[in-house]
């Protein structure tokens, strides 16, 4: 397992970036998505790219109430299957289902959103997860 990034919700993209620049951290990737309505900012102290914070704007506004502008924890995994598997023996509800073999977000006991990806290419779509589905928020 390896850790990813944590995300935040922003209502002022600039603003924010600003900020993060002022704690020391540079940005490293932007994604712009027309379709989705969306931008991914990608941030890291210099020399430790690999642990980041990836800044979520969506274009159309809403407010984030409720601690909605904290999006989630992000970690790699080797197996996304095996590790929903493990999860679910464990008394862990799946959220969001890995149904394409990439993704699936579960909650701690906190109700912390955690986002498990797929490492590498997805894997060959599989029951029971591809007809699983969504329960409650993630």
């Amino acid at each position: 397992m390896k850790y990813l990034h944590t995300m935040i919700r922003v209502t002022d993209p600039v603003a924010t970036v600003a900020f993060f620049e002022l704690l020391g951290l540079k940005e490293i990737r932007r994604i712009d998505s027309e379709k989705g309505r969306f931008t991914l900012i990608f941030m890291a102290a210099p020399g430790d790219e690999e642990a980041q914070v990836e800044l979520t704007h969506n274009w159309d506004p809403e407010p984030y109430g409720g601690g909605r502008n904290f999006g989630h924890l992000a970690y790699q995994v080797d197996d996304v299957y095996a590790a929903c598997r493990r999860l679910m023996e464990g008394g862990v509800t799946i959220n969001r289902p890995p149904r394409e073999g990439r993704m699936a977000f579960v909650r701690t006991p906190d109700n912390i959103s955690i986002e498990l990806l797929q490492k590498g290419e997805n894997l060959p779509v599989a029951e029971p997860w591809a007809s699983m589905p969504n329960v409650g928020e993630w």
